[in-house]
């Protein structure tokens, strides 16, 4: 019975981490290129004890008792969002896998789902967050109008009606997108589950295409988070009720009388 308490109180803690990851992913329904969050259980270790009274016939055998579960990992999962038009040229979205490299203050590389751009005093191409797009993309100042293709080419008509390419915006792949380091902004950073970055064109090698007057909406369905948080709230009551079975059965031990 004692064990009944805390393998209950572990299943209160694991669901309300649960919960927590459902709230984020409506409070951010409406943000751009979020990716939902995915709560992962894991089960704590057994206990094996020989048991002692066995059934008629049977050799005494090994009961193992499990002692709970914890929340591993909240993951991000990195399906594909509903690409909703815009009226802008600045406006940029990723159809397929993939993901662009921009440069923050300290010099290291973080990675995006791209979104809505702009032009910083500089010339630069950023995300609107303020980190430039990895290779930089300077923009001329006369430029007129911004052209993004496909493939990641970048092209501007100037004033005098010449246009000039101005690079292209590669795409990012990783082994197990799963593993990113999600820091907030859109942003994620390369760890050792995620595997090493993999840089290469778009629209080669199974990286997606790049569609301009385009934003990519958020992957959360809402009929899902709130079955999901249905599920862990009916969890969490579960699990406050074995407490309370555990203890009720405490307090009738605790009171019997010898006659």
């Amino acid at each position: 019975m004692i064990d009944a308490l805390y393998v209950g109180a572990t299943g209160m803690a694991a669901q309300q981490g649960s919960l927590e990851a459902v709230a984020n992913n409506l409070a951010n329904m409406n943000t751009p290129a979020y990716k939902r969050s995915q709560a992962v259980f894991d089960d704590l270790m057994y206990r094996e004890t020989v048991q002692q009274v066995a059934a008629q016939g049977e050799a005494p055998g090994v009961v193992r008792q499990g002692l709970g579960t914890r929340l591993s990992a909240v993951e991000k999962v990195f399906s594909q969002g509903d690409l909703r038009p815009s009226e802008s040229d600045f406006d940029v979205a990723i159809n397929g896998d993939g993901f662009v490299a921009v440069s923050n203050p300290d010099g290291s590389l973080a990675y995006s789902r791209l979104g809505s751009l702009r032009v910083s005093e500089d010339g630069l191409l950023q995300l609107r967050s303020g980190q430039a797009l990895d290779p930089a993309i300077t923009l001329p100042k006369d430029a007129r109008s911004l052209k993004v293709g496909e493939d990641g080419l970048v092209s501007v008509v100037t004033a005098d009606g010449q246009t000039l390419e101005l690079g292209k915006i590669e795409l990012a792949m990783f082994a197990n997108p799963a593993g990113l380091k999600p820091v907030g902004e859109g942003l994620y950073l390369p760890t050792e589950q995620s595997g090493a970055v993999q840089m290469g064109r778009a629209a080669e090698d199974g990286r997606g295409k790049l569609a301009q007057k385009y934003l990519e909406g958020s992957n959360v369905k809402m009929a899902d988070e709130l079955v999901n948080m249905m599920l862990a709230q009916r969890a969490f009551e579960a699990s406050s009720r074995i407490i309370q079975a555990a203890d009720e059965m405490q307090s009738i031990t605790n009171n019997l009388r010898r006659n």
